[in-house]
């Protein structure tokens, strides 16, 4: 789908604002869109951070895209990759639903051998932490570390319904100012100025002026998605480091008996709770999470 916005739309000219809004005095890296292909023709596509060997990768969460991480990769200013999940950002649709994490695995596995010398520290970010997990257990040679932010097996649906109730909300809005609207209305500690940038990012103009989301451009998938198995078993199988980011603040899906299932499960895995954040660390303290995966992964 083409949006009519998209001559006017440069992706890459919105990080002095993330600079200015955070205090940030560094020099932006060169950055550039990339497309590796997955399945046949399809391809997942994401953003590669610097021009060295990369050192890390980042998967975001649901209904978000790898720029939800920018202001993250401008604070590390370390060589990295941030990849778009399959359906979402500029990665094709996958076959299977967008929550589909056992398919999406394999997917950035695919991608991780063609973008990075493994093995390096793989970050991901709720739906992003799931699959990441995936990569973690099912193609361990290409992981040296993982970092969960803000997810455990644990997380249900009742657990995230504030989240869920915001993705599955409607899916095209009449205009910028209403899609605009809703952002604000579920991201109450968030600047309007970070949800406008957002939303430019993770949203499309359509012919008709309306905009709809990335993640929902594309037709609903009928296929039943594929079985991810138990997920406290492989994460418990998992011999490389594991740390969980979990948010203290409002809107975190993580609770207490998630993270002392995680230790009782992984009792040299490291939780590192990270105040006044919500379910998106990176959104809300992202120079804490820089500052957490310097520590922990590089």
């Amino acid at each position: 789908m083409r949006s009519v916005a998209d001559d006017s739309y440069d992706e890459f000219s919105y990080f002095t604002e993330n600079l200015a809004e955070w205090g940030l005095d560094v020099e932006v890296p060169p950055v550039r869109r990339f497309f590796v292909t997955v399945d046949g023709l399809r391809q997942l596509s994401g953003l590669r951070w610097g021009v060295d060997e990369p050192q890390l990768t980042l998967l975001h969460g649901g209904a978000q895209n790898g720029h939800t991480f920018d202001t993250v990769a401008l604070a590390l200013q370390r060589p990295l990759i941030t990849l778009d999940l399959p359906g979402h950002g500029h990665s094709d649709a996958s076959p299977y639903p967008a929550a589909a994490i056992a398919s999406h695995a394999i997917d950035v596995a695919c991608a991780i051998e063609q973008l990075i010398t493994p093995p390096r520290p793989l970050v991901g970010m709720s739906l992003g932490g799931l699959t990441a997990l995936l990569v973690a257990h099912d193609r361990p040679e290409l992981v040296s570390s993982l970092v969960l932010i803000d997810i455990t097996p644990g997380v249900n649906a009742e657990k995230a319904r504030h989240i869920t109730d915001f993705v599955n909300g409607p899916t095209s809005f009449l205009d910028f100012d209403a899609l605009l609207a809703r952002t604000i209305e579920h991201n109450p500690t968030r600047t309007v100025s970070s949800l406008r940038r957002g939303i430019l990012h993770n949203a499309l103009q359509r012919s008709d002026g309306s905009w709809v989301w990335r993640h929902q451009q594309h037709p609903r998938s009928e296929l039943t998605s594929p079985d991810a198995g138990d997920l406290w078993a492989k994460l418990e199988a998992l011999t490389m480091p594991v740390v969980l980011l979990r948010a203290m603040g409002p809107g975190s899906v993580v609770d207490d008996e998630d993270e002392t299932a995680l230790l009782a499960r992984l009792p040299k895995a490291t939780v590192v709770h990270v105040a006044n954040a919500g379910h998106s660390i990176q959104g809300d303290q992202p120079l804490e999470l820089a500052a957490l995966l310097q520590r922990y992964c590089l």
